[in-house]
């Protein structure tokens, strides 16, 4: 019992090591004071590129005589440019991305197509030098001007900055022919994605952001790199049973856009693509009014992924990155570190690592610890703390088994009987309340044998036969020798 006292205190501490020890390594960045919004935001920015589709038409001006228009077309190098700008989303680490097919129509125009295109561009452009009207120029140019060369181009912009040259995996058709949905592939690895939700899941009012590249936010006022920066505006899913002109399924939603926006991924609160944003509402009176604005839904566009062969899977930079913003948000600034840098090795172009490696190094010096990355010497030490509660449980439950059973025997053990045969000199008495005989005897318990040494008193008994032992023998005469003398006093 006494064990007991000191082992049960030492189990319930080891107890309470191994619970707080599963509590700490258990235990998950906080990150309940930033806003949903922002997380979504910064999960999602490094998917979003900007999509550039253009060509170079060369020229050749034959009047030589008209000097005023030669010059012209040597301030120009004899060239004319045309393009477009989009916006798409990246759905493999390797480089498939999604975006609308009107934002890469050019590319896929045969050369005369685009040199036409150009033409009429270079009549509308020359007609106000020369106060003619367009038609006039045109056909002032049809008698001197012949296209020579067509140079298309279609390039990706990741929001870091990084360039790659586009590949047209898949091709739906433009806005008002058909579904407006293309897959391009660039060439690279470890880049950060975006995952494809479910038309199922999209409902009305449901919350939406669309992510883009707004031509109206290329501002003559701001840096050229914020022509890198992805604007998000939210808005709410309007209407989801519409269908185009040609019969394609759209949906409205409320998020302002413009022109740029075009392709740009439209994200759920989960933060997957519901859908490619792919034409706004008809404009009032010359306006663009905001509000109204189209949607080619998530299920249309993964016909044409899957057609194209494209994996939709994270990578591992994407979870290294949301690992490295858990922890940041959560005030784990060494261990954010680890992961931002890690992103960084991965991949070096992402646009939002080395903004956060900045901010880390600035704040490690208030990191919390995160006690989960311990988890192998905590689980080593709980292993060594359940052998030593297994162990003192044994020593103590084993001690009280024993006291126990030594216990019982103690009680249980019988008592041994003593030898006695009756002799005529023994008083026997009948009890009047029974019909049982008693010997008015005392019987004194057997004892230990004693070096014989004369007489001996134990109890008021002494050893009479002198044979060096207090028996029934010596009581019976010690009786005997009572009885002799009440009889003499009574003579």
């Amino acid at each position: 019992m006494k064990k007991a006292y000191v082992t049960t205190p030492i189990i319930i501490l080891l107890i309470a090591a191994i619970i707080t020890s599963m509590v700490l390594i258990n235990a998950k960045p906080d990150t309940s004071g930033i806003n949903p919004a922002q997380k979504l935001a910064e999960f999602s920015k490094p998917s979003v590129v900007r999509v550039l589709d253009y060509a170079f038409v060369d020229w050749t001006f034959s009047n030589y005589d008209d000097w005023e228009v030669v010059e012209y077309f040597k301030k120009m190098n004899n060239q004319s440019f045309i393009g477009g700008v989009g916006s798409g989303a990246i759905i493999s680490s390797n480089g498939y991305i999604v975006t609308n097919a009107h934002v890469v129509e050019l590319s896929k125009m045969s050369d005369q197509e685009i040199a036409d295109i150009a033409f009429n561009d270079l009549c509308y452009n020359i007609a106000p030098l020369f106060n003619v009207s367009p038609d006039e120029a045109r056909a002032y140019l049809l008698d001197y001007v012949s296209w020579d060369k067509v140079t298309k181009a279609l390039k990706v912009v990741l929001p870091g900055g990084e360039v790659y040259d586009g590949e047209i995996k898949t091709y739906g058709a433009p806005i008002g022919e058909g579904k407006d949905v293309s897959v391009l592939k660039i060439e690279g690895k470890n880049l950060p994605t975006l995952l494809l939700g479910s038309s199922e899941n999209v409902h009305l009012q449901d919350e939406i952001w669309v992510f883009g590249y707004p031509g109206a936010a290329d501002s003559s006022v701001l840096s050229q790199d914020s022509a890198l920066v992805v604007s998000i505006t939210d808005g709410k899913v309007s209407a989801t049973d519409k269908k185009s002109a040609q019969g394609a399924p759209v949906l409205q939603v409320s998020a302002a856009s413009t022109h740029g926006n075009s392709g740009g991924p439209v994200i759920n609160k989960d933060g997957n693509i519901i859908g490619l944003l792919t034409f706004r509402g008809d404009t009032v009176n010359g306006q663009e009014v905001q509000g109204f604005n189209f949607v080619v839904p998530v299920d249309t566009v993964k016909e044409f992924v899957a057609q194209s062969g494209a994996t939709n899977t994270a990578s591992i930079v994407d979870s290294l990155y949301i690992e490295g913003l858990n922890l940041y948000w959560g005030g784990y600034y060494k261990d954010a570190l680890l992961k931002f840098e890690e992103v960084q090795r991965l991949f070096p172009a992402h646009s939002e690592i080395k903004r956060f490696i900045s901010e880390s190094q600035t704040k490690a010096s208030q990191s919390k610890v995160l006690w989960s990355k311990y988890k192998n010497i905590f689980y080593a030490v709980d292993a060594g703390a359940v052998v030593i509660i297994i162990a003192l449980l044994i020593i103590t439950f084993k001690k009280k088994k024993a006291e126990a059973e030594a216990s019982a025997q103690t009680q249980e053990q019988p008592v041994q009987p003593i030898s006695y045969t009756p002799s005529p000199n023994d008083i026997f008495s009948i009890s009047p309340n029974t019909e049982q005989i008693h010997a008015d005897l005392i019987v004194e318990p057997k004892q230990e044998e004693v070096p014989k040494t004369g007489s001996i008193t134990i109890d008021g008994v002494t050893d009479l036969n002198n044979d060096g032992k207090i028996d029934i023998l010596d009581v019976m005469l010690a009786i005997k020798m009572q009885k002799e003398e009440e009889t003499n006093k009574k003579e």
